[in-house]
Formats: structure tokens, sequence, C-alpha cells
């Protein structure tokens, strides 16, 4: 059949990956640095993709292709997640929990930051460094495990009434005191468009949505990239039907604050 159908221009793609991130039905992957369409019967023909494409790599065409085929991108969805999370040490059960017994990693712990019995200093006693020069060591402001978008739960208890920090994998990395002036009273939670090939916008949309969160900071790096988070991030913010008061924070590649 003739019908409506994005074709990609492989010579003006810069393998940023928004459009993969954009597009729900995952007709669009990363292959070898490039986007491709992955199968003709994946692709709505919706163009969901386009706006996000800062190269202009991508159109909507008319050509003979596939119909578009929910059920096989919703087989595809499935496979996919079965495969993250077989990757991550996991096993899907049929109805969609997580077995005991199954990563250590997606077990939730929470720490005490405020005061209080059992709590963890905001600066340690133990110093560092040459006599004339030592500083004290900052401790971490994470206020809960898990943090990466991927394995934290959905209406996990830590969520409740939280100042919630949405952060690009690299950003603690860029800037030097990023617990500190970032983390510190929030619950953080990470992950890289880039990396991980799934959309953000769908669970973040879920935490806000079944959650009472009193306020959203997205930071991100300058990289175009990073942009998917940021996008994903409003996306939810939009869908949630929330008003929750938010602000996105960039940081330079050299550990500047841009704007926010």
């Amino acid at each position: 059949m003739k019908r409506k159908i994005v074709e990609i221009d492989e010579t003006k793609c810069t393998g940023c990956g928004l459009c993969a991130n954009a597009c729900h039905e995952g007709a669009i992957a990363m292959i070898d640095g490039k986007a491709k369409l992955v199968k003709d019967d994946y692709c709505d023909g919706m163009g969901d993709c386009l706006p996000e494409c800062p190269a202009g790599a991508i159109r909507i065409v008319e050509r003979e292709a596939a119909a578009y085929d929910e059920n096989a991108v919703q087989e595809r969805k499935a496979a996919k997640m079965q495969e993250q999370m077989k990757a991550g040490g996991l096993t899907l059960h049929p109805e969609g929990r997580t077995p005991a017994g199954g990563c250590p990693g997606k077990a939730m712990r929470t720490f005490n930051r405020t005061g209080g019995p059992g709590a963890v200093p905001a600066v340690a006693d133990t110093e560092v460094g040459p006599p004339d020069s030592r500083l004290p060591i900052p401790h971490s402001q994470l206020a809960q495990w898990p943090c990466q978008i991927r394995l934290v739960p959905v209406k996990a208890p830590f969520f409740q009434g939280a100042k919630l920090l949405i952060a690009a994998d690299c950003t603690a990395y860029a800037y030097a005191n990023f617990h500190q002036e970032f983390m510190r009273g929030k619950v953080t939670i990470v992950g890289c468009p880039k990396l991980d090939p799934v959309d953000y916008s769908e669970k973040l949309t879920e935490i806000l949505r079944e959650n009472d969160i009193k306020s959203l900071t997205i930071v991100r790096m300058e990289v175009p990239c990073c942009g998917g988070l940021e996008m994903a991030a409003k996306k939810a913010l939009q869908t949630s039907g929330k008003f929750i008061l938010w602000q996105v924070v960039t940081l330079s590649l050299d550990g500047k604050i841009l704007d926010s």
C-alpha cells in the first residue's frame, strides 16, 4: 500500500538519538551511530520525530510501505523490555512484578540527610591534603536508592512530598559541587537518553501522576543529545495533568552553569 512514512537522510544525521527517543513506536533505532527506520510497519507516519531532529535529517514521504501494525509494535516493546531487564539480572513475571531474589540494585533504601538519629552529617570530620590546604570532605546528598530512572519504582514512598531532581548522568561529574547545590534536600533520579534505549517520558509521567511531587528541577548538559532528557521531563509535566513548579538548569562541558 502507498502511505506516509518517515525517511531519514543518514548523511545529515548527527547521531544525537533524539528522534529515537521521540518515537513511541520504536520504529527508529540508533545503528552504527546513525538513526535508521527499523521496519516500515513500526512507523505510523505521524512524524513525532521530525521536530526533535536538530539537523533536519527526517522528513515524511509517501511511498509503498507495509501497513502500520500496532500489534507488532507492542510485541517489539515487550521484547525490548525483557531484554533490558535480562541485562540487569531481572525477570519480568507475566503479572509485571519483579520476583523476590531479583536484582539487589532495585531494592529500595532511604538515607537520613536531614538530621536526627542515624543522620549522615553534611560534612565529614576527616580532612585530606597538605596541612595548609586541608578541606572538609562533603558527604553524599543522595537521599534514596535506586536512583536510575529505569530502575526506580513509580510509587516509591520517598517520592511522596518530594522535591524531585531529574539529572543527566554526566552532570554530577561536570559540576564539582553538584551534591550540595542541586541534590541536597531532593530526591534524585538520573538517566542518559543517549545510552538508554527507552522513552523516559512515559515513566516520568507516571511518577508525577502517582505521587505528591512538590517541585521539579531538571539538570542537563549543553550537548544536544541531553535535550532528550529535558524534553521527556517537560512532556511528562504536560501529560501528568498536574501543576508543578519546575526549572531547567544547563551546565557547560567545563562545569559552569549556563542558564536556569
